[in-house]
């Protein structure tokens, strides 16, 4: 079956501690096949807090802060309904000045901001990377696997005539749609998190088309952490989409070296061996990957669409039911299965399906897709 290219979204793949240091990224670049990025690309912005959000602290919510103690007062003030509702989107990944500004964020952004409010405060944070169950997401050809990170905020300064006491230490999630629990974690550092924010930059400017900026942003997260391999991945999937091949081939290489069993870039590989007419090398690992992974992320959502496509409307239920059964709480799928339902005459099926949708959303584009085929399918219900 036909790959597409494979990426990490929001956080970074589990690496063995004992794995050698990647080489001087030097040799993979080459800033002269693409042209210069629309947008400055700093670290300096990530956390950088806009004047806004300095008022914000210093004035619309300093008495809170003082009646609830920091932690919790910013949380409360950040994250209340009745503050400033700030909206899971994971459309684009912001700096934390954006995402205060948008109201809004992927879960990346999100720590980012209450970060750099918490620095603000003399907070001490911390970032963990949070091992939760495979979640996959597309983009056009693009495949997103979908990590998830967040953050403690740790007391550093001792208050003096608090009402109340803050605690030690607050760990703060944003995962949607559900609850956290008893997870495991990883502890990653700020350069990291950085990191992450460009690779994510970098994959959202490959979904738009933008490849030039997208190798800026690649480029600027190895500088930043040349230990965090999805970016050496985003690379090479960058010079894929250029079309230089022999670069993506060296980027690739490396990182697969560096993680044998890594199918995201094994995959992405074997593609460009294959557009190189390295037909050996590429079948090598397309066997292998095929070991690894016998049924790959979106592999029955495919086979579902070209059964709606062929009009076979029950073996496209049966196939997209499969992707919910391992995937459940993906919006897209619970999206087509409810329109296989509907296609098949079974309403509260649909109806059911297109509410999981609607529930576990993550843009608001989706949200009112979703909601709007509900309505549809409401009103056409009661009108027979």
């Amino acid at each position: 079956m036909k790959r597409w290219a494979v990426l990490l979204l929001f956080v970074i793949l589990a690496g063995c501690a004992s794995a050698p240091p990647m080489p001087p990224i030097a040799p993979l670049l080459n800033d002269g096949l693409f042209a210069a990025p629309s947008e400055p690309i700093s670290a300096r912005d990530v956390f950088a807090l806009s004047d806004d959000m300095k008022r914000y602290l210093s004035t619309e919510i300093a008495d809170e802060l003082r009646a609830k103690g920091r932690q919790q007062g910013l949380f409360d003030a950040l994250y209340s309904r009745s503050q400033l509702k700030i909206e899971y989107d994971s459309v684009t990944t912001r700096n934390a000045a954006q995402a205060f500004a948008a109201r809004a964020g992927n879960c990346l952004s999100l720590v980012i901001m209450t970060a750099a409010f918490a620095k603000e405060l003399g907070l001490g944070v911390r970032y963990q990377s949070v091992y939760v169950d495979e979640t996959w997401g597309r983009s056009g050809d693009l495949y997103l696997s979908i990590g998830h990170v967040n953050l403690i905020l740790a007391r550093r300064i001792t208050d003096v005539g608090l009402a109340r006491n803050e605690s030690e230490q607050m760990t703060i999630d944003f995962l949607p749609p559900r609850d956290i629990r008893a997870v495991r974690t990883r502890a990653i550092g700020e350069d990291t998190i950085v990191a992450m924010y460009m690779n994510n930059r970098a994959v959202e400017s490959l979904a738009r088309g933008r490849v030039d900026d997208a190798y800026w942003w690649a480029r600027a997260a190895i500088g930043q952490d040349s230990g965090f391999l999805s970016s050496y991945n985003t690379l090479g999937v960058v010079y894929q989409r250029h079309g230089n091949l022999d670069e993506a081939r060296r980027v690739l290489a490396l990182a697969l070296e560096r993680e044998p069993d890594n199918t995201q870039v094994m995959s992405n590989l074997a593609a460009v061996l294959r557009n190189q007419g390295r037909v050996a090398e590429s079948g090598s690992l397309t066997r292998k990957l095929e070991q690894l992974e016998p049924e790959p992320p979106f592999r029955y959502f495919n086979l579902g669409q070209a059964a709606m496509r062929n009009g076979d409307f029950k073996a496209a239920k049966e196939f997209f039911a499969k992707e919910v059964e391992r995937a459940g709480y993906y919006h897209e799928f619970h999206f087509w299965l409810a329109l296989a339902h509907a296609s098949l005459g079974e309403t509260e099926q649909a109806r059911k399906h297109l509410a999981i949708a609607i529930e576990n959303s993550t843009t608001r584009k989706d949200h009112d897709l979703y909601a709007a085929k509900l309505e549809r399918i409401r009103k056409s219900s009661q009108s027979q």
